[in-house]
């Protein structure tokens, strides 16, 4: 079980909506992760230079946090051949939504994007349906 908490969750939320913003605003790119990434495999895009740092920031600003506030507690309650099957499917689903849920639920949304909010639908009904059965069924 996770402590809930608001004042992290909002501070969160407002980097998050920030970033994408920003990287609208000086980048005109969505700040889907996907996208991001995509652009750092080959063929490599020629705008490597604002997502090396965008992943940077990524990587860094969590280590900042910890740095300040101390360690973050999280466990995996799962092995290793459920955290690769889940991987695969999320790679599929980002292929065939043509999209991460970063890229649909936080920029498409914000641009009124009728295809992300059908996209950010699924992603959350698939993951109810996914809790429950794990939780309940299985």
């Amino acid at each position: 079980m996770t402590d809930f908490t608001p004042w992290t969750s909002l501070a969160g939320g407002v980097l998050i909506g920030l970033s994408a913003v920003l990287l609208m605003a000086f980048h005109g790119r969505i700040a889907g992760l996907s996208g991001v990434i995509g652009g750092l495999l080959p063929p490599f895009s020629i705008d490597w230079q604002w997502r090396i740092a965008f992943l940077a920031g990524a990587v860094i600003a969590p280590m900042i946090y910890m740095a300040i506030s101390g360690p973050i507690e999280f466990s995996v309650p799962v092995g290793p051949a459920a955290l690769i099957i889940g991987g695969l499917i999320v790679g599929i689903g980002v292929t065939v939504g043509n999209g991460c849920p970063s890229g649909h639920g936080v920029c498409g949304m914000a641009r009124l994007s009728p295809r992300s909010f059908v996209a950010t639908l699924s992603f959350m009904a698939t993951a109810l349906v996914t809790v429950f059965l794990m939780r309940h069924v299985f």
